[in-house]
C-alpha cells in the first residue's frame, strides 16, 4: 500500500517478539522449550492457575482503572512490563535448578508473567490504535505473520540454551521495539484525552454494543481452554498447542493480506464466531468417537482459530477507540477479561473431564457435550435470538473491522492526506458547536451517483436517519460515493452526513454517542481527506457528483 507500509516497521518486529515470547510458556498451556521431565502435571496445572488468575485479574484491574483513573492509563510503563516478564521467565528457570520451591517459583513466575504479558498487549493495542487505521493494521497483521518464523527457529537452538535466549535476548528486545515505536505516538488524540467520567453514557454505550463481540471471542477461547487442559494430561497433544497456535497466526496473517491486497472487505468478530462455529461443534461431537490423530487435529485447528480471532479482537479494539474517542486500554481490556476468564474455565472442563464419569461413558463425552452446550448458547445469544426483545429495542450493533484494499489505498496516497490532528480548526464549526449560517442546508439538488449494491444496506448504528440509518435518499448515497472515492471510515462517513445535513458538533456528539471532542476529530480527518476546509466546500462537493 502506502509507503510507511512498504517496509517492515520496528514496531512489526517488535511484536512478532513478544508474540515469540508469549508462545513459548503462556499460549499453550506448555513450555516447549524446557525440559519434558520438569514439566509435571502438578507444575504446569500451578503455573497455568497463577498465571490465568494474574492475566484476567490485570485486564480486569486495567479496565476499572483506565475509567477511573484515566491519566494514570496514559503512562507507557515498557520497563515495567519488560521486567516482569523477565522476572517471570527468570522464577521458570530458577524452578529447574531448585526442585524444593519449584511450586513456589512456578507459581510466582505464572505470576509475573501474567502481569507482564497483559502489561505488554496492552502497550502494543494502546500503540496500534494511535496510527491511522491502515498503518496500524497492517503493522499488526506483518507482525503476527513474522511471529511464526521467529518461534520455529528457536527449535535450531539447542533446549538448554532457548531456555535462557527467550528473556535474554527477545524480552528485551522486545520492550527495545515498544520503546522506539511509542515515539511515534500522539497523545493528544480523544482516545487518550478521554475522561470517561464526564461522559459515562459513552463508555456505557460501548459496552452494550460490544458484549455479544466480547462473548464470541470469549466462546472460541473457552474451545481453545478446553484443549489446553486435555493437552495437561496427555503429553501427545501438548506438543502440537503450541505450534498450531503459530502456525494458525501465520495462516490468519497470510490470509488477511493477501485478500487485503485485493479487495475492500469487511469482517466482525462475531461474523467469524457464526462461520467456525459448525465446524468448531461438529469438532466437539466427534471428539468422543474418533481417536488421538483426530484429538491432534482438533487442537491444532482450534488454536489456529483462536489466533485468527485474537489478531482480529485487536483490531477491532483499535477501531472502537478510534471511532469512539474511548481509552484503548478501557476496550482492549474489557474484551480480555471476558475472553481468558472464559479460556480459564474451559481449561478447568478440560482438567477435571479426566476425572468424571457418567455411566460409564468416556470422559470426552463429558467435555462434548458442555463445550456444544457453551457454543451454543453463545450463538443464540450473538444473534440476537436468545435476547430477542433485548437486541430489538436499539439499533446500534458492534461495527465490522474496514479493511480498504490496498492497490486502492497506494492509489490514493498521492493525495497527500494527512491523518494527524492539526493545530488548525477544520471542521467548519464555530467553538460553540453552531454552524456557519450559510451552511445549514443539505446537500443542493443534482442527481447523486447511485450507490453501488454493496453499500445500499442498513448500517447497523446511529446515523442522522431516524430509522437506523437506511440509505433513504440522494445525500446517503452521495456521502457513500466519497467514503468509497476518498477511504472513508464508516463512522466518518456517518459524520460527514450528519454535518452534511445541517447537525451540530453537540447535536452529531448526542445522535453517535461520542464526545465533541471526538466529533471535532473525525471532522478533521474527514476535511484533510476530502482536501477541504469547511461546510460549504463539502456540500459543493455533494453537489457536484456527477450522476
Amino acid at each position: 500500500m502506502s509507503g510507511s507500509a512498504a517496509h517492515t516497521h520496528v514496531s512489526s518486529w517488535g511484536y512478532a517478539c513478544f508474540l515469540t515470547v508469549n508462545a513459548t510458556s503462556i499460549w499453550g498451556g506448555v513450555f516447549p522449550f524446557l525440559p519434558m521431565e520438569f514439566q509435571t502435571a502438578e507444575v504446569t496445572l500451578t503455573f497455568f492457575l497463577a498465571q490465568s488468575l494474574a492475566f484476567w485479574g490485570a485486564f480486569v484491574a486495567s479496565a476499572v482503572g483506565s475509567y477511573r483513573f484515566p491519566h494514570a492509563a496514559r503512562r507507557m510503563m515498557v520497563s515495567l512490563s519488560a521486567l516482569l516478564v523477565f522476572a517471570g521467565s527468570a522464577c521458570l528457570i530458577g524452578a529447574m535448578y531448585a526442585p524444593p520451591a519449584a511450586l513456589v517459583l512456578v507459581a510466582a513466575g505464572g505470576v509475573l508473567l501474567g502481569i507482564g504479558c497483559a502489561g505488554m498487549f496492552m502497550l502494543w493495542q494502546r500503540y496500534f490504535a494511535s496510527l491511522p487505521p491502515s498503518q496500524g493494521n497492517v503493522r499488526l497483521v506483518v507482525g503476527t505473520a513474522i511471529a511464526p518464523f521467529i518461534y520455529f527457529a528457536l527449535y535450531l537452538v539447542p533446549i538448554a540454551l532457548t531456555a535462557f535466549l527467550v528473556p535474554l535476548v527477545f524480552v528485551p528486545l522486545c520492550g527495545l521495539c515498544v520503546a522506539l515505536s511509542v515515539r511515534e505516538m500522539h497523545m493528544d488524540q480523544p482516545m487518550f484525552e478521554d475522561v470517561p467520567r464526564q461522559h459515562p453514557q459513552v463508555y456505557r454505550q460501548v459496552v452494550a454494543d460490544y458484549w455479544r463481540s466480547a462473548l464470541c471471542v470469549g466462546s472460541l477461547a473457552f474451545a481453545s481452554g478446553v484443549i489446553r487442559g486435555i493437552a495437561l494430561l496427555h503429553q501427545e497433544i501438548s506438543l502440537v498447542v503450541n505450534s498450531a497456535s503459530m502456525l494458525g497466526s501465520f495462516v490468519s496473517a497470510a490470509a488477511v493480506l493477501l485478500l487485503w491486497r485485493r479487495m475492500s472487505f469487511r469482517l466482525g468478530l462475531t461474523s467469524v464466531f457464526r462461520v467456525v462455529y459448525p465446524l468448531v461443534i461438529t469438532g466437539f461431537l466427534l471428539l468422543p468417537f474418533l481417536g488421538a490423530g483426530y484429538l491432534n487435529l482438533f487442537a491444532a485447528f482450534t488454536y489456529m482459530v483462536f489466533s485468527l480471532v485474537l489478531m482480529l479482537m485487536m483490531m477491532q479494539c483499535a477501531q472502537v477507540s478510534r471511532d469512539r474517542g474511548i481509552n484503548p486500554v478501557f476496550i482492549y481490556a474489557f474484551f480480555g477479561a471476558v475472553v481468558y476468564l472464559m479460556q480459564a474455565v474451559g481449561f478447568l472442563l478440560g482438567w477435571v473431564s479426566d476425572f468424571v464419569s457418567a455411566d460409564g461413558f468416556d470422559w470426552l463425552f463429558f467435555v462434548a457435550m458442555v463445550s456444544s452446550y457453551v457454543l451454543g448458547i453463545t450463538l443464540l445469544v450473538s444473534t440476537g435470538t436468545l435476547f430477542k426483545a433485548v437486541a430489538s429495542r436499539g439499533t446500534v450493533t458492534a461495527d465490522p473491522i474496514e479493511f480498504w484494499a490496498m492497490r486502492q489505498m497506494a492509489g490514493r496516497a498521492n493525495r497527500k492526506v494527512a491523518e494527524e490532528v492539526g493545530d488548525v480548526r477544520a471542521d467548519g464549526l464555530s467553538d460553540d458547536g453552531a454552524l456557519p449560517a450559510d451552511a445549514s442546508s443539505p446537500a443542493g439538488p443534482g442527481d447523486g451517483k447511485a450507490a453501488k449494491p454493496a453499500l445500499k444496506k442498513r448500517r447497523n448504528r446511529p446515523s442522522s436517519s431516524e430509522d437506523a440509518g437506511i440509505i433513504r435518499d440522494r445525500t446517503s448515497k452521495q456521502c457513500l460515493d466519497l467514503q468509497e472515492a476518498y477511504g472513508l471510515s464508516t463512522r466518518e462517513t456517518e459524520v460527514m452526513e450528519l454535518i452534511a445535513r445541517g447537525n451540530s458538533m453537540a447535536s452529531i456528539a448526542e445522535r453517535l454517542v461520542i464526545s465533541e471532542n471526538t466529533v471535532r476529530t473525525h471532522a478533521k480527518h474527514i476535511y484533510a481527506k476530502l482536501d477541504i476546509h469547511k461546510r460549504q466546500e463539502l456540500l459543493d462537493m455533494l453537489h457536484d457528483l456527477e450522476g
